[in-house]
């Protein structure tokens, strides 16, 4: 079965101008757009000429594909509507992209809102193992940077945001996030799960509580603490989440404060990680907002 086209939309408060700026000048378009690295425009023998570019990206380890394309844009003043309509090659034999076209459609709504989208598909190489890469890898990897760089576009036309801002929040976002999994997933899998008798079933049987099942109950909270773990490697919204990660390490340091006080006097003692982990929920949570999301903008025609 051919593979469906690649589609991406999303509305942007802005006007019809100004996206178009951002999105037709190289200068501007190489930033927020996760596929390319660097455009250049190509002088036109004469002003009704089609456009060409060039086009470059990085894919690390000091290796790039490297391609031209032509794009014609097309306006539609009465209608409030604009499209821009491109093709796209490669002759390097790295690259899986041999050929491809598309199109991107401005529409003014007249509210304040320009619905932006694009269209797009392409001929691979590398014959059945290229087509097979591409079904299963390359296609979902560069439908998820389409819409990712095309929500980084919306917060830089509306919240003023620029590209580079976008892209360092995302990684504060996931460092964070990778820190509190594994805190999280260590704390519930490894002196609750594995080795609960290293402490953690002493201190509930020293709280009185629970008489005859404490090692349910600290493998119980241990299972807990590594859904918690768990969620935070998901690609869902963690406003919530980092509230409560930095909630539920207070509650859980209580225990030790009034049944253990000694514990908090030994090195790498509860306090100090306690500590850190809500802070880094702080942190999570006031960097969160407004974070770039591919899942922001819509994959299939209404």
């Amino acid at each position: 079965m051919k593979p469906k086209p690649i589609y991406v939309e999303t509305n942007i408060r802005t006007d019809l101008d100004s996206l178009w700026e951002y999105t037709q000048k190289p200068d501007l378009h190489e930033r927020w757009d996760l596929r390319f690295s660097k455009i250049k425009y190509v002088e036109k023998e004469h002003e009704d000429a089609p456009q060409h570019f060039t086009y470059e990206t990085r894919i690390g380890f000091g290796l790039g594909i490297k391609g031209t394309g032509v794009s014609r844009g097309e306006r539609f003043a009465d209608r409030g509507e604009r499209t821009s309509s491109l093709g796209f090659f490669s002759d390097q034999r790295l690259s899986l992209i041999k050929e491809g076209s598309g199109y991107w459609k401005y529409q003014d709504r007249g509210d304040g809102d320009i619905t932006f989208l694009t269209q797009y598909d392409y001929k691979t190489r590398w014959g059945a193992a290229g087509r097979l890469a591409d079904r299963f890898v390359f296609r979902p990897l560069i439908g998820w940077a389409t819409s990712l760089s095309f929500d980084t576009l919306r917060l830089w036309l509306e919240k003023g945001i620029t590209p580079e801002d976008s892209l360092k929040r995302s990684l504060i976002h996931i460092l964070v996030c990778l820190a509190l999994a594994f805190v999280w997933l260590y704390q519930g899998l490894v002196p609750k799960l594995l080795f609960p008798y290293t402490g953690e079933v002493a201190m509930v049987v020293e709280s009185g509580f629970f008489s005859g099942m404490e090692e349910s109950v600290v493998r119980l909270i241990g299972i807990v603490q590594c859904i918690l773990g768990m969620l935070f490697l998901l690609p869902i919204r963690k406003k919530w989440l980092f509230a409560g990660s930095s909630a539920a390490v207070f509650f859980l340091g209580l225990g030790p404060l009034f049944v253990q006080p000694d514990a908090f006097l030994m090195p790498f003692n509860p306090a100090s990680l306690n500590v850190a982990v809500i802070i880094l929920g702080i942190i999570g949570a006031v960097n969160g907002k407004h974070l770039p999301l591919a899942r922001s903008c819509r994959r299939k025609r209404k």
